[in-house]
């Protein structure tokens, strides 16, 4: 019993330490540009995920620059609408001001949902049980598929938003008859340890109280990425893929939270091409983590590539050195 409770009170400390190392590292609103509808997130000043995140709070449904113009046509060059697809506790605004102006201005019609609230207009999004998130998926690309009058769309997302949710959608939504690739940045594909520290989400949230629950680490989407959980298990039951779609993984050595990074690799099945693409492979010197990779010029050019490989260009690899 003894050593239960020591261990016990060891759990909630590190969960504790966990949380306090959090909320240190973000920036204060004081250090956040002042967000305004319409204005692209570069010309606030914000040139990260945390920047990007706290310019959201006001507007946290709103686009990012680029996209969810629903009268674009897709081009004989793109013809494949690009919906992009954020992560775990993000937004759209928050995930893709980066990629979207980016990937509008090389001629493709962009688009960006916002998935998985518990609460309407929540900031932190993308928290709910994978299998509802992936049905909003579903309509949203119906939505766009409609609107552009395109037989298919190619989606791009980060984390959960490039692994398990939109993987549900095309094996147990009809996404593959829908989809031409899935483009994935740091996927959440095959669940995650945390380092193996997954099961410290309960100290934390037992311990944090108010600060655990709104950062969503008791939320049903961290619950259903964990390596083991029965999401998991029937998702890849019979394999990683789906014939008909294209997979691209790009996937960071540096990568402290889906781990171990290796699970973000997929096995092809009958009818599918995978393409794995280890980061540090392709430049050495990028040290991106899980949350900087969206933002990674790097990455960025790795993505047009896997878009468009008929005219992939090579990657000049900016040297990022800090893991984010």
């Amino acid at each position: 019993m003894r050593v239960r409770t020591t261990m016990r009170r060891f759990l909630k400390a590190a969960g504790a330490a966990l949380v306090a190392v959090c909320l240190i590292a973000a920036p204060t609103a004081a250090e956040a540009p002042a967000a305004r509808p319409g204005v692209p997130l570069r010309d606030l000043g914000a040139v990260d995920f945390a920047l990007a995140l706290l310019a959201s709070v006001p507007h946290p449904d709103r686009s990012p620059a680029g996209a969810d113009d629903f009268t674009c046509r897709p081009s004989a060059a793109h013809p494949y609408p690009v919906v992009l697809v954020h992560g775990t506790i993000e937004n759209a605004y928050e995930n893709w001001s980066a990629l979207a102006p980016l990937l509008k201005s090389a001629g493709y019609c962009v688009f960006a949902l916002n998935y998985g609230e518990t609460k309407p207009h929540a900031v932190l999004k993308a928290v709910g049980p994978v299998p509802r998130s992936a049905r909003q998926l579903a309509a949203y690309v119906d939505k766009v598929r409609a609107a552009t009058r395109a037989a298919k769309v190619d989606l791009v997302g980060h984390s959960q938003g490039g692994g398990l949710m939109p993987q549900w959608y095309l094996r147990f939504g009809g996404g593959a008859a829908k989809v031409h690739r899935l483009v994935g940045i740091n996927p959440s594909s095959h669940g995650t340890t945390l380092l193996g520290l997954i099961h410290l989400v309960d100290a934390v949230v037992d311990v944090a109280g108010r600060a655990g629950k709104p950062l969503g680490l008791d939320s049903p989407a961290i619950k259903d990425q964990t390596v083991g959980s029965p999401v998991v298990r029937r998702l890849y039951a019979r394999g990683d893929t789906e014939p008909g779609v294209i997979y691209t993984n790009i996937v960071t050595r540096t990568d402290f939270v889906v781990t171990p990074y290796t699970h973000q690799f997929l096995t092809p099945g009958p009818g599918a091409v995978v393409h794995n693409i280890l980061l540090q492979d392709v430049c050495p010197l990028d040290l991106t983590g899980h949350l900087g990779s969206p933002w990674d010029p790097n990455v960025h050019q790795l993505v047009l590539n896997a878009l468009d490989p008929a005219h992939a260009e090579p990657v000049r690899c900016a040297v990022m050195p800090i893991p984010a």
